[in-house]
């Protein structure tokens, strides 16, 4: 059975966006960025709702061609292309750059892609990762957390009817008092 990780940054005050999905606080390092794409490099399929989708595909399909592309942003926009994507929407028509479209009931489709074996798999975008925590399929947390405090926005943890109890699996400290935290859950 495959494993899920829900990884995103959050503030201390545990919001991936701030209001108006500013995400201006959460710039990476050069270390933590290069952490980023290695995840990415390690990721079997992705999970994308909607609205991270169109974040990640309005930059990163064409982010090494762009003037001044580093060699840390030409290395991700690689591997973020390769990387095997499933996108969850039913208002987008289209996909591309190794993704395929699902419109239907995203739990049900998750629960098959587990099933099915291969490589691990990250879900990504509040709303898609929300539904998959309340089902219980996701199997790993892995917060970069920022010292800011955004006061609102987005949250990374959604309201969850039992509790979900965790075992911490990691811990690393980035520049900048950015915090790696890893926690796997565990069966009650």
């Amino acid at each position: 059975m495959r494993e899920l990780t829900f990884g995103m940054n959050m503030s201390l005050d545990g919001y991936i966006a701030a209001p108006g999905d500013d995400l201006g606080w959460s710039v990476p390092s050069d270390e933590l960025f290069q952490w980023w794409s290695d995840r990415v490099d390690a990721t079997g399929l992705a999970l994308y709702g909607r609205k991270l989708w169109e974040t990640m595909s309005a930059h990163w399909p064409t982010a090494d061609k762009q003037p001044g592309a580093t060699p840390a942003a030409i290395e991700f926009a690689g591997r973020w292309r390769d990387m095997p994507k499933v996108v969850f929407s039913s208002t987008t028509s289209t996909v591309d750059w190794n993704a395929r479209l699902v419109a239907g009931d995203a739990v049900t489709e998750i629960t098959r892609l587990k099933a099915d074996g291969g490589g691990p798999m990250d879900v990504g975008g509040a709303t898609l990762a929300a539904a998959a925590m309340r089902a219980g399929l996701i199997d790993e947390y892995a917060i970069v957390t920022h010292p800011v405090l955004v006061g609102g926005g987005t949250p990374f943890f959604t309201a969850l009817d039992n509790w979900v109890n965790l075992s911490l699996v990691e811990t690393r400290t980035f520049p900048d008092g950015v915090v790696l935290t890893r926690y796997e859950t565990r069966l009650r």
